[in-house]
């Protein structure tokens, strides 16, 4: 039956693994569905060779029904004849538990220490030799990071289920830092998370080391509206006694630290009796809160959240009714660099629709988001969302290597003006109606802006009551959607640039087509003009020939009468087309004679030759006396 299938199971599992507690043993199979090899080798990995899969026959991978559980919390002896192992005895196949080797990596004040030891080994066993490492007594020595919570020196680490390799840092809070340690830390960052108790809400900001305990306490009163003196605090080690003390110097943990807050239950509490209580950070804060009803002495209630005279004697962010956009710029990041350090986001330096241009009207893949960040430094929230928000270094590089961020500053009210006329320029009345909705205390404002392919689109208006976790959130979805959009577009782009240099390369082939036609044309026509030239020298040297023929005609003396009383010679002259040329000359002509003759009738005497028959002899060369 299925109950007694599980329980064999679980039987089977308590001795390989050698976990007496039942409920336990139960909870790990049930995460492993009843797979008993699965469950063992999740306690024990194979590679110690405590469980091999293959030396058991295969087990059904079945949890077990009600009355598995119920039969697995009695005491009843286990079965003699298991069906899922009954071919071979469970001895001899279950190996006796060996031991595994643990790695910690434990960290303490910028150094890290390896400590390898078996899983038989206890806390306290850590401890002792980290003590010797450290050199710090296990009195005075807390380590955490353990999974399962708090754990006593006397825990068994085998009993922890602990992967191979483990990482765990140690607390000292009743030891000061030392110099050096000290110096060292003064380069660091300590991320703090702050629960605030009356809103339940936990605020993760990141400090320099360098930052006092009583700034801290100021930035916190930004956040929740909690005057530094009515501020109720647990977690700050025994050595924090002053609030003067930076960060490095206080003992908190490095580099996270975890601090609660909350509003005191009697604001009104004097100074003997803020002495007496349990919070001796107070102590200090009497230094700028004197007065307690501060109104009542003409100072301005911003005081109380940080904006004191401090605040009113700060240079603004940006001149008011700056002509160029790119020099109100340039002025605001090197405002925001001296208020803030010069960890922050590049702030574009130019108009806000040059920086439209840049962001949304390149090629698709080289496209990015705009940030617009939008400060006023009359809101409460302003110290605290430049310095935890806009210069925290993942937001930084999120932004850099994501966004075109543009900035710009609405204290004063031409500026605010100027930039509502911007935005319904480039994205819209509804845009420019959203942020004079806004109210003072909610900014800063940052605004995540999408190009699309008619109009831009807001994706997100992020207010200056944020989180670093909730602002790179935030940050991330709004980058899901453009990635998206990124896509669509990378993809018509190409679909649109194949169709082009489809066409290029058919224009590219019309032209050469033409270009081919055109040159056989001219060959044609050169061709033609060349046989029209040649046809006109020809004729040209046939008349010439015809004329000269003419004129030798014309010239030649008059044939001789055969009876005439002067010798006469009769000459018959073969043509090289087989005709006979007959003529009497009288033989006291010339020989210049018989070749004119010969020429006007189409030979002349420098294209053909004369030869006589026999003896064969060139006439031409020769000039011969009259017969």
């Amino acid at each position: 039956t299925s109950s007694n299938l599980g329980y064999d199971l679980l039987v089977l599992f308590q001795a390989c693994t050698g976990i007496d507690n039942i409920a336990e043993a139960i909870t790990l199979l049930e995460l492993n569905n009843w797979d008993l090899v699965a469950a063992i080798n999740g306690v024990i990995p194979q590679e110690n060779g405590i469980f091999q899969s293959e030396a058991t026959a295969p087990v059904p991978s079945a949890p077990p029904s009600s009355e598995s559980a119920s039969a697995s919390s009695s005491s009843s002896p286990p079965s003699s004849s298991s069906p899922a192992f009954c071919p071979v005895q469970p001895s001899r196949h279950i190996l006796e538990r060996q031991s595994r080797m643990l790695s910690f990596r434990v960290e303490y004040r910028q150094r890290s220490t390896e400590v390898v030891l078996e899983d038989a080994s206890t806390v306290g066993d850590i401890k002792s030799i980290l003590e010797t490492e450290l050199q710090v007594p296990v009195s005075k020595m807390q380590l955490k990071g353990w999974k399962s919570g708090d754990v006593s020196d006397s825990t068994v680490l085998r009993s922890l289920h602990l992967p191979k390799n483990n990482s765990l840092y140690v607390l000292t809070p009743d030891i000061a830092p030392s110099a050096s340690t000290s110096q060292r830390l003064s380069n660091q960052n300590y991320l703090l998370v702050i629960s605030h108790r009356e809103a339940q809400r936990d605020y993760s900001l990141n400090f320099p080391a360098s930052k006092t305990i009583q700034e801290v306490k100021r930035n916190i009163s930004d956040l929740t509206n909690i005057p530094v003196r009515h501020q109720q605090w647990d977690g700050w080690p025994a050595s924090a006694s002053d609030d003067s003390m930076t960060l490095a110097s206080s003992g908190i943990s490095y580099p996270c630290h975890h601090l609660t807050v909350c509003r005191r239950s009697s604001p009104a509490l004097t100074v003997d009796q803020t002495d007496e209580c349990t919070d001796v950070h107070m102590v200090s804060d009497s230094e700028g809160d004197d007065f307690e009803d501060a109104p009542e002495f003409g100072v301005d209630e911003s005081e109380v959240f940080g904006m004191g005279s401090a605040s009113c004697q700060k240079s603004p962010m940006m001149p008011e009714n700056s002509e160029n956009e790119g020099d109100a710029l340039l002025h605001f990041t090197a405002e925001f660099s001296r208020r803030y350090g010069d960890c922050h986001p590049v702030f574009y330096i130019g108009s806000l629709e040059a920086a439209s241009q840049e962001a949304f009207y390149g090629k698709a893949r080289d496209r990015k988001l705009l940030a617009i960040y939008l400060h006023n430094d009359e809101s409460v929230l302003g110290n605290v969302f430049c310095s935890q928000m806009m210069c925290a270094d993942s937001i930084v590089s999120y932004l850099s290597q994501n966004f075109i961020t543009w900035a710009w500053d609405v204290t004063k009210e031409a500026n605010k003006a100027r930039l509502l006329t911007m935005c319904t320029r480039h994205f819209g009345s509804v845009v420019a109606q959203t942020i004079r909705t806004y109210k003072t205390d909610q900014f800063p404002l940052l605004l995540i802006v999408m190009g699309k392919r008619t109009s831009n689109e807001v994706l997100n208006v992020i207010q200056g009551n944020t989180t670093v976790d909730e602002l790179m959130m935030r940050l991330m979805g709004a980058m899901e959607i453009f990635t998206a959009q990124q896509q669509e577009d990378i993809k018509d782009e190409d679909e649109r640039e194949a169709r082009e240099m489809v066409k290029r390369e058919q224009d590219e082939a019309y032209r050469l087509s033409l270009e081919a036609d055109r040159k056989k044309r001219e060959a044609q026509e050169r061709e033609e003009a060349e046989q029209v030239r040649q046809e006109r020298i020809r004729k040209e040297q046939e008349e010439e020939r015809e004329a000269i023929r003419l004129s030798l005609e014309q010239a030649l003396p008059p044939e001789p009468k055969e009876e005439g009383g002067e010798p006469v010679s009769k000459l018959r002259i073969r043509t090289p087309s087989g005709e006979f040329l007959e003529r009497r000359f009288l033989g006291s002509c010339k020989l210049q004679v018989l070749f004119d003759f010969i020429a006007s009738k189409g030979y002349p005497s420098d294209e053909f030759k004369l030869l006589t028959t026999f003896p064969r002899r060139n006439v031409s060369s020769h000039i011969l006396e009259p017969h």
